[in-house]
C-alpha cells in the first residue's frame, strides 16, 4: 500500500474529513488531497513533503517513521541545502575592472607619494615652529586645584519596549526546521527553511498562526517572551497582537 493510500484509510477509519485534516494540520485541502493521490509536487520539495507527511500521519493516528522512511526510498535521502542557496542569488556576480585599472593604480601611487611629502614638510615647519614658541614662553607651573569628588552615576537595566499591538516573533534554530505562517481565515502567507544556528524574525499586527516542524529543535520568543511548545513533530502557535493573552499552542 503506497503512503497515500495508507494515509487516506487511516483518516476514513479515524471519522475524519480531508477539510478536518487540514485544520487540524494547517496543511491546505489540496495538498492533503495531492498526498492521498500519491502526487507530492504541491508539497514545494522533499523536506516539505516529508514534514506533511509526519503532520498528517500525527492526526490519523499512523505511525509517521515508516512512511517517512517509504518515502526517503522513493525520492532519494534528505540532501544538505546551504543557506547560501536559499538567500544568496544562484549566479555569483563578478565586477571586471576597466583596462586601464593599471595605469589608475599607478598614478594614486604617485599622487599620494607628492601629498605626503608635502605634509611632511608642513608638519615639520610646524613642529619646529610650535617647538621655538613654547621655549620662548615657559612660565613656572600653575598650582593644582584639588580635585573634587566625583559620583558614579546610577545605572539601572533598560529593557526592550515593543510597539503596541504588535507581535515581534524571533525563532532560533538549533536543527533544521521549516515554518509555516497562516493567517487568521487558514491561508497560507508564506513558507521558509531556517538551518540550524539561524534565526528568523517576524513582525505580526494581525492574528496569525505559526506552524513548527521540529519544535525541539528551535527556540521561540514572542515580545521577548520565551514560548513553551508541546513536544512532537510539529507545533502550532497561535498569536493575537491586539488580545490581553496574545499566544497559545494548538
Amino acid at each position: 500500500m503506497s503512503i497515500g493510500d495508507t494515509l487516506a484509510e487511516a483518516r476514513r477509519q479515524a471519522g475524519l474529513t480531508i477539510t478536518q485534516v487540514s485544520q487540524q494540520t494547517r496543511i491546505r485541502e489540496s495538498i492533503v488531497r495531492a498526498i492521498e493521490q500519491g502526487d507530492f509536487s504541491p508539497c514545494g520539495g522533499d523536506f516539505y513533503a516529508r514534514g506533511h507527511i509526519r503532520s498528517i500521519a500525527e492526526v490519523v493516528g499512523v505511525d509517521p517513521v515508516p512512511l517517512v522512511r517509504e518515502y526517503d526510498e522513493e525520492h532519494g535521502p534528505p540532501g544538505g541545502v546551504r543557506a547560501a542557496q536559499i538567500f544568496e542569488p544562484v549566479t555569483p556576480i563578478k565586477i571586471r575592472e576597466p583596462g586601464s585599472g593599471r595605469l589608475g593604480k599607478v598614478l594614486a601611487v604617485a599622487l599620494l607619494a607628492v601629498v605626503g611629502f608635502g605634509v611632511y614638510h608642513f608638519v615639520s615647519e610646524h613642529t619646529g615652529h610650535s617647538s621655538a614658541t613654547t621655549a620662548a614662553t615657559v612660565r613656572p607651573p600653575a598650582a593644582k586645584p584639588k580635585a573634587r569628588p566625583t559620583t558614579q552615576p546610577t545605572t539601572h537595566p533598560t529593557t526592550v519596549a515593543y510597539p503596541k499591538d504588535t507581535a515581534v516573533i524571533k525563532l532560533t534554530a538549533s536543527s533544521d526546521c521549516w515554518v509555516g505562517i497562516d493567517n487568521s481565515l487558514g491561508r497560507s502567507l508564506g513558507q521558509t527553511v531556517v538551518k540550524a544556528g539561524q534565526s528568523a524574525t517576524w513582525t505580526e499586527k494581525q492574528a496569525v498562526s505559526i506552524v513548527i516542524g521540529n519544535p525541539p529543535g528551535v527556540t521561540v520568543t514572542v515580545n521577548g517572551k520565551a514560548q513553551q511548545m508541546k513536544s512532537g513533530q510539529v507545533a502550532t502557535l497561535h498569536i493575537n497582537p491586539k488580545s490581553s493573552n496574545p499566544v497559545s499552542v494548538g
